[in-house]
């Protein structure tokens, strides 16, 4: 095992990434088969799917149009004429033999990504900014899935992912850890899914990650690359690649040599698995497709005459039907509310959360801090705990906003306010103000109430006041805790601190 105790000090890791996304469409890049997952093995296979002879290629114009609008998002350069290829590979489940993709002329080159990383600094996480480049995105087909009966020994392949448009997305080797791929990974998930061209449902493979991993030191020749396949979590890509550098400083370090192979991540050791060794250059025999034209794109200046807006694929309309990408909402947050950058990355990272705070605040125009921290600190607690989206959440913002009024009036306490979210989400339907008028939890805010619990807990804890005045200014906090239990936690804190203390001093 490849631990920490590894130095890493005078080697740099070099990591470039290939991410396969799936097209979010109905139909597969060149059939009208079914995309669903999880349908009955086999059940969506067209005949070109499944190769049968004479069958032909028909490009599906979702997948065309999400490519364009991801190279758009990614700040790539277009090409309004790319070409299809074919690439000889044999597999079971690859039943043509050859996969139909974009070797030569991808649909978009030269673009970037900028996202920020967060580094260790003296015990505290700070964000880093970055960006590393995108050399291509090409559409290409996915393959079926083998499925291996150990007991039986047989494979069995379910064609039903085959024929699915992917989006390969190829970056330049500009990422040195893990945790700089995840980030990067992190952000491009979250723009696929704000531009609606993948779900990003990892675990289902919609989205898949192969990381060619390298070590080198500084200023000298980059070292030979392993490649990582089928990463299929955020987690998994900071594990497997952390990993492959360490073991690989481990072994040159050791005096001995590492080859080109390809590996799989075990999620279960923490460690790659050799799957087979790239030592011979794979010949793919690439060839023109001979049964796909050129695809042709258009802008607004170089519309042909004659076709209507469903036979071609416009760039300027797409461009122009762009939503606001992450990095432009987190810089709205931060500016119209005073939010720090990990709150706003917090807000804009999960699916409907930015939407349900906006429209508290919007609503209350209460202090959005307040808002932030009950969303973040105690609703998504409880969703999180019940494995509930925000969508669905049985306290919907309307109750919410009526929670942060209750608090903004300071008429309930925090703690109060986390036993009414408590109760409506263990189904009770009414509004905030009607279940604290129920359950008499309105705050206590008269001084001259608040006066007698703090003169009732001084004269029941004696030791405790003793030591206080002895100089153990620690165990003000014991008698606080004191005068809360006889109010049944409905004082209001700073007025018990402040009068607490008076009492104290006086003595």
């Amino acid at each position: 095992m490849y631990t920490d105790s590894i130095s890493t000090t005078n080697w740099q890791g070099v990591i470039g990434l290939e991410i396969h996304s799936q097209s979010l469409v109905n139909s597969k890049l060149f059939s009208a088969a079914g995309t669903r997952f999880g349908a009955p093995v086999n059940s969506q296979v067209s005949h070109f799917d499944s190769s049968l002879p004479g069958t032909l290629p028909v490009i599906n114009r979702g997948c065309v149009e999400a490519a364009v609008v991801a190279a758009l998002a990614l700040n790539c350069h277009i090409n309004m004429v790319s070409k299809f290829d074919r690439k000889h590979y044999f597999y079971a489940d690859l039943p043509a033999g050859y996969q139909i993709t974009q070797h030569r002329q991808p649909i978009a080159v030269n673009g970037y990504l900028k996202y920020t990383s967060l580094q260790s600094a003296k015990g505290n996480q700070r964000p880093v900014k970055k960006m590393a480049k995108i050399l291509q995105i090409q559409l290409e087909q996915d393959s079926g899935k083998s499925l291996h009966d150990d007991e039986l020994r047989r494979s069995l392949i379910d064609l039903n992912r085959a024929g699915v448009g992917l989006m390969e997305i190829v970056t330049a080797p500009d990422f040195s850890t893990g945790t700089e791929a995840a980030a990067f990974i992190k952000e491009l998930l979250l723009i696929l899914q704000t531009i609606k061209v993948c779900d990003g449902k990892m675990s289902e493979g919609s989205l898949r990650v192969d990381a060619n991993v390298s070590v080198h030191h500084p200023g000298q020749p980059l070292g030979v690359r392993t490649e990582v396949k089928n990463l299929n979590s955020i987690t998994g890509v900071t594990k497997a690649i952390d990993f492959e550098i360490k073991r690989q400083i481990s072994e040159l370090e050791k005096g001995n040599e590492i080859f080109n192979e390809t590996k799989s991540f075990d999620y279960v050791t923490g460690k790659t698995v050799t799957m087979r060794d790239k030592e011979r250059l794979q010949d793919y025999r690439f060839m023109p497709e001979p049964n796909l034209l050129p695809l042709r794109l258009y802008t607004n200046d170089t519309l042909p005459t004659g076709l209507s807006d469903d036979q071609i694929v416009n760039v300027d309309k797409l461009r122009d039907s762009l939503p606001l990408l992450p990095a432009q909402k987190r810089q709205a947050v931060q500016d119209k509310y005073g939010l720090s950058y990990n709150q706003a990355q917090f807000l804009v990272g999960e699916e409907g959360l930015l939407e349900y705070f906006t429209d508290v605040v919007e609503e209350t125009n209460r202090d959005p801090l307040l808002t932030y921290n009950l969303l973040a600190n105690q609703v998504l607690m409880y969703l999180n705990r019940e494995d509930i989206s925000i969508h669905n959440s049985p306290v919907c913002s309307k109750r919410l906003k009526e929670l942060v009024v209750l608090l903004s009036h300071k008429t309930i306490s925090l703690n109060t306010a986390k036993k009414v979210l408590e109760v409506m989400f263990e189904g009770d339907t009414r509004l905030p103000p009607d279940i604290v008028e129920h359950h008499n939890w309105k705050q206590i805010t008269d001084p001259d109430k608040i006066e007698e619990y703090c003169l009732d807990a001084i004269t029941k804890n004696h030791k405790l006041v003793s030591l206080y005045k002895g100089g153990k200014k620690k165990v003000f906090q014991n008698l606080v805790g004191q005068v809360h239990k006889m109010a049944y936690g409905r004082a209001e804190p700073n007025l018990v601190n402040e009068i607490l203390k008076k009492k104290l001093d006086q003595m």
